[in-house]
Protein backbone atom coordinates (compact mmCIF):
# COMPACT_ATOMS: atom_id res chain seq x y z
CA UNK A 1 0.00 0.00 0.00
CA UNK A 2 1.34 3.38 -0.97
CA UNK A 3 0.51 6.23 1.36
CA UNK A 4 0.73 9.95 0.77
CA UNK A 5 2.96 12.18 2.86
CA UNK A 6 -0.05 12.98 5.03
CA UNK A 7 -0.67 9.30 5.77
CA UNK A 8 -4.06 9.14 4.04
CA UNK A 9 -4.61 5.53 3.03
CA UNK A 10 -6.79 6.35 0.02
CA UNK A 11 -4.48 8.96 -1.50
CA UNK A 12 -1.32 7.98 -3.39
CA UNK A 13 2.01 9.82 -3.38
CA UNK A 14 1.01 11.78 -6.49
CA UNK A 15 -2.32 12.81 -4.90
CA UNK A 16 -4.37 10.29 -6.86
CA UNK A 17 -7.15 8.35 -5.19
CA UNK A 18 -6.69 4.63 -4.70
CA UNK A 19 -8.47 1.68 -3.18
CA UNK A 20 -6.39 0.21 -0.38
CA UNK A 21 -4.96 -3.22 -1.19
CA UNK A 22 -5.90 -5.46 1.74
CA UNK A 23 -5.04 -8.71 -0.07
CA UNK A 24 -2.03 -9.54 2.11
CA UNK A 25 -3.79 -8.79 5.41
CA UNK A 26 -5.03 -11.72 7.51
CA UNK A 27 -8.71 -12.25 8.21
CA UNK A 28 -9.87 -10.77 11.51
CA UNK A 29 -13.20 -10.63 13.31
CA UNK A 30 -14.14 -6.96 13.17
CA UNK A 31 -16.84 -4.90 14.82
CA UNK A 32 -17.70 -1.22 14.79
CA UNK A 33 -20.35 0.83 16.58
CA UNK A 34 -21.55 4.29 15.54
CA UNK A 35 -24.07 6.75 16.94
CA UNK A 36 -26.23 9.56 15.61
CA UNK A 37 -28.90 11.82 17.09
CA UNK A 38 -31.97 13.48 15.66
CA UNK A 39 -33.10 16.41 17.79
CA UNK A 40 -36.76 17.34 17.51
CA UNK A 41 -39.70 18.83 19.36
CA UNK A 42 -41.00 16.75 22.26
CA UNK A 43 -44.39 16.47 20.52
CA UNK A 44 -42.69 14.98 17.47
CA UNK A 45 -40.81 12.43 19.56
CA UNK A 46 -44.08 11.32 21.13
CA UNK A 47 -45.68 10.54 17.78
CA UNK A 48 -42.88 8.68 16.00
CA UNK A 49 -44.76 5.36 16.03
CA UNK A 50 -47.84 6.89 14.39
CA UNK A 51 -46.76 9.44 11.80
CA UNK A 52 -48.68 9.94 8.53
CA UNK A 53 -46.02 7.86 6.71
CA UNK A 54 -46.11 5.10 9.38
CA UNK A 55 -43.80 3.96 12.18
CA UNK A 56 -40.65 6.05 11.84
CA UNK A 57 -38.59 3.92 14.22
CA UNK A 58 -39.29 0.58 12.54
CA UNK A 59 -38.69 2.11 9.11
CA UNK A 60 -35.43 3.76 10.23
CA UNK A 61 -34.17 0.54 11.78
CA UNK A 62 -34.73 -1.35 8.54
CA UNK A 63 -33.25 1.48 6.45
CA UNK A 64 -30.08 1.50 8.58
CA UNK A 65 -29.60 -2.24 8.20
CA UNK A 66 -30.15 -2.06 4.44
CA UNK A 67 -27.74 0.88 4.14
CA UNK A 68 -24.95 -0.95 5.97
CA UNK A 69 -25.24 -3.77 3.44
CA UNK A 70 -24.82 -1.30 0.55
CA UNK A 71 -22.05 0.88 1.94
CA UNK A 72 -19.54 0.04 -0.80
CA UNK A 73 -22.05 1.29 -3.39
CA UNK A 74 -22.22 4.68 -1.63
CA UNK A 75 -18.59 5.25 -0.59
CA UNK A 76 -16.43 4.95 -3.72
CA UNK A 77 -13.26 3.41 -2.26
CA UNK A 78 -14.93 1.25 0.39
CA UNK A 79 -14.44 -2.51 0.01
CA UNK A 80 -17.58 -4.61 -0.41
CA UNK A 81 -17.88 -6.75 2.72
CA UNK A 82 -19.82 -9.81 3.66
CA UNK A 83 -21.43 -8.63 6.87
CA UNK A 84 -22.12 -11.26 9.50
CA UNK A 85 -24.35 -9.02 11.62
CA UNK A 86 -25.85 -5.53 11.59
CA UNK A 87 -27.91 -4.08 14.41
CA UNK A 88 -29.61 -0.69 14.56
CA UNK A 89 -31.28 0.43 17.78
CA UNK A 90 -33.30 3.63 18.16
CA UNK A 91 -34.18 5.11 21.54
CA UNK A 92 -36.63 7.94 21.90
CA UNK A 93 -35.61 10.59 24.43
CA UNK A 94 -37.67 13.64 25.43
CA UNK A 95 -36.61 15.71 22.43
CA UNK A 96 -34.50 13.35 20.33
CA UNK A 97 -33.99 9.96 18.83
CA UNK A 98 -30.67 8.38 19.76
CA UNK A 99 -29.43 5.86 17.23
CA UNK A 100 -26.75 3.23 17.75
CA UNK A 101 -25.67 0.99 14.87
CA UNK A 102 -23.21 -1.88 14.91
CA UNK A 103 -21.73 -3.91 12.10
CA UNK A 104 -19.67 -7.10 12.21
CA UNK A 105 -17.67 -9.16 9.73
CA UNK A 106 -14.74 -11.48 9.42
CA UNK A 107 -12.57 -9.82 6.79
CA UNK A 108 -9.29 -8.11 5.95
CA UNK A 109 -10.66 -4.63 6.54
CA UNK A 110 -12.85 -2.92 9.12
CA UNK A 111 -16.56 -2.15 9.23
CA UNK A 112 -16.55 1.38 10.61
CA UNK A 113 -17.97 2.84 7.40
CA UNK A 114 -20.84 0.33 7.49
CA UNK A 115 -21.71 1.28 11.08
CA UNK A 116 -21.49 5.00 10.28
CA UNK A 117 -23.64 4.65 7.15
CA UNK A 118 -26.22 2.61 9.08
CA UNK A 119 -26.49 5.24 11.83
CA UNK A 120 -26.61 8.11 9.33
CA UNK A 121 -29.24 6.57 7.07
CA UNK A 122 -31.37 5.64 10.08
CA UNK A 123 -31.17 9.30 11.19
CA UNK A 124 -32.05 10.52 7.70
CA UNK A 125 -35.02 8.16 7.64
CA UNK A 126 -36.35 9.48 10.96
CA UNK A 127 -35.95 12.98 9.52
CA UNK A 128 -37.77 12.03 6.32
CA UNK A 129 -40.60 10.33 8.18
CA UNK A 130 -41.15 13.27 10.57
CA UNK A 131 -40.36 16.30 8.40
CA UNK A 132 -44.04 16.95 7.65
CA UNK A 133 -44.72 17.59 11.34
CA UNK A 134 -41.40 19.14 12.45
CA UNK A 135 -39.45 21.53 10.24
CA UNK A 136 -36.77 22.21 12.87
CA UNK A 137 -35.22 18.76 13.36
CA UNK A 138 -31.42 18.52 13.45
CA UNK A 139 -29.25 15.49 12.76
CA UNK A 140 -26.12 15.67 14.89
CA UNK A 141 -23.29 13.87 16.60
CA UNK A 142 -22.68 11.19 13.99
CA UNK A 143 -19.56 9.45 15.27
CA UNK A 144 -17.71 6.18 15.56
CA UNK A 145 -17.69 5.09 19.19
CA UNK A 146 -16.07 1.67 19.04
CA UNK A 147 -13.90 -0.34 16.68
CA UNK A 148 -12.49 -3.79 17.48
CA UNK A 149 -10.37 -6.36 15.68
CA UNK A 150 -9.68 -9.89 16.91
CA UNK A 151 -7.59 -12.57 15.20
CA UNK A 152 -9.45 -15.62 13.88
Amino acid sequence: MTESAGGLSHVGEAGDVQMVDVGAKPLSKRRAVARANVRMAAATAEMLHALPKGDALATAQLAGIMAAKRTSELIPLCHPLSLTHVDVQLRVADEAVEIEASAETTAQTGVEMEALVAATVAALTVYDMAKAVDKDMVISDVKLIEKTKEPV
